[in-house]
């Protein structure tokens, strides 16, 4: 019974606190067993908070007997990304230069986790500062991939999608510049969700104005991603860049008929990126569904142009920025980060300016793309999950990848567009890797894209595939 519960959707969870059918002690003590039955495996929670969430638990408990009020969240377990900032529990970001940093305060996403009445559970393991898509880090280790362990459960958000995949916790936050909601629940079988800018306000940060970092969800189903998606959103007044529609409008039914959808897909970014045979392959089958489901599908692609400048550019320039105090310890700091900042350091003034011209010429471009199109299909991932011993994949097709970012652009250049994009389980190979399906709305369709993934979900029940080791 306990593992069932651990596989019960979030929206089912809460509605069985609600009419008092299982209590949040019982939901929140099956979890804390499955993380101590599976988590030695995969190392996907890093710090735990126990008795801290057995007394939350109980306090929810308390207000559902009373008749008090409660949020749409109440009694829901869940953890952090590593990350974000919680008050009273260790926030690392991987890095042994925080490892005992302990939050006086939470952020903003989890203070609205918080009042939405989430137990929480402690924290989900990160790569060193959040960079790269590989969730390893000197603090804690990797994260191994709940499908194989020994692969990548991809990242940022690695330790969020495996706990998932896992049944460690029903609902996940996380991050996402250049793919770290997308990439991981592309690898675990899980579904991340990248919202427009600006739909899940950000505080505190210093880069405040900046659209290329978004906060979001994760979870097991699309329809779990919008119930916290309806919590995160909405307006703050300390985000600049905060949409003003309140986030009750992801609440409702996601039903949608598909039929008559435009809908455009590309395997390759218009032969832009190398994807692995493995991912091509098992995508194939899941885009003809669109047309069993009566879309109208065409093999299409934005023009990307600049894409590739512009994440490189904004993304050293927010390196810079955020870390650059961080360089006097770099002896301390992977490799990979020290360049990200050193590159955002030797910045001009007009590498910035022609970034920002080439990035809203790709905005208008991309704008009237979907002047023909209602979403834009891709992988999320241009490879399957890799060896979890490798920092990243060295080549793709016999193509070379010189960075740790070269293999993510599939995601990276979506992220440079500033559409919505989904992360939902797509299919997988023939050894039995996951491999996830993006689906790409226009500007600021957020509700759109998790319609049309829904749909999708529902026709083809490949998240309802499990890994072995979490049944």
């Amino acid at each position: 019974m306990d593992s069932e519960i651990c596989f019960t959707s979030a929206q089912e969870l809460a509605r069985l606190v609600r009419t008092r059918e299982l209590s949040a002690t019982e939901i929140t003590q099956a979890h804390l067993d499955q993380i101590e039955r599976i988590n030695p495996q995969v190392n996907a929670i890093v710090t735990l908070v126990a008795e801290q969430a057995l007394d939350r638990a109980r306090a929810a408990d308390a207000q559902t007997a009373a008749g008090a009020p409660t949020g749409p969240l109440h009694g829901i377990p869940m953890a952090h990304k590593d990350t974000h900032d919680t008050a009273g529990i260790r926030t690392t970001h991987g890095s042994v230069l925080l490892a005992d940093h302990v939050p006086a305060q939470d952020e903003l996403i989890i203070e609205r986790i918080t009042a939405a009445g989430a137990i929480t559970l402690g924290k989900t393991n990160v790569p060193e500062f959040a960079a790269g898509s590989h969730t390893v880090n000197p603090v804690f280790g990797a994260t191994r991939n709940p499908y194989d362990l020994g692969r990548s459960a991809g990242g940022s958000s690695g330790g969020a999608a495996a706990a998932l995949a896992c049944g460690m916790h029903a609902l996940a936050d996380g991050s996402d510049m250049g793919g770290s909601l997308r990439n991981p629940a592309s690898f675990c079988n899980v579904v991340g969700f990248r919202p427009a800018p600006g739909r899940v306000p950000s505080w505190p940060t210093s880069a405040a104005w900046s659209t290329l970092a978004v906060q979001g969800p994760m979870a097991r189903t699309v329809g779990d991603v919008a119930l916290l998606l309806s919590v995160l959103a909405g307006p703050d007044p300390r985000s600049p860049i905060t949409i003003a529609e309140s986030g009750s409008i992801f609440a409702g039914p996601l039903d949608r008929d598909l039929r008559g959808l435009r809908v455009a897909w590309s395997p390759d970014l218009g032969g832009s990126v190398p994807v692995d045979r493995a991912v091509r392959d098992a995508l194939e089958p899941a885009v003809a569904v669109f047309s069993d489901l009566g879309a109208i599908v065409s093999e299409d692609c934005p023009d990307l142009a600049g894409a590739e400048q512009v994440f490189r550019t904004l993304r050293a320039w927010q390196f810079a920025l955020i870390l650059g105090p961080l360089l006097e310890h770099r002896q301390r700091i992977k490799k990979s980060v020290v360049w990200n900042i050193e590159a955002g350091l030797a910045l001009r003034g007009t590498d910035i300016a022609d970034a920002e011209i080439l990035h809203t010429a790709l905005f208008h471009r991309v704008r009237e793309f979907f002047d023909h199109y209602d979403i834009l299909l891709l992988p999320v991932s241009q490879v399957v999950p890799f060896d979890v011993d490798l920092e990243y994949p060295t080549e793709i097709d016999g193509e070379p990848m010189h960075t740790y970012l070269d293999w993510m652009r599939s995601a990276y250049f979506i992220s440079t567009t500033g559409c919505p994009a989904l992360s939902v389980p797509g299919g997988f190979t023939a050894t039995g890797l996951p491999v996830g399906l993006q689906i790409v709305g226009p500007h600021r369709a957020d509700r759109r894209v998790l319609e049309v993934g829904h749909a999708f979900e529902l026709a083809t029940g490949f998240g309802k595939r499990r890994p072995t080791i979490g049944g």
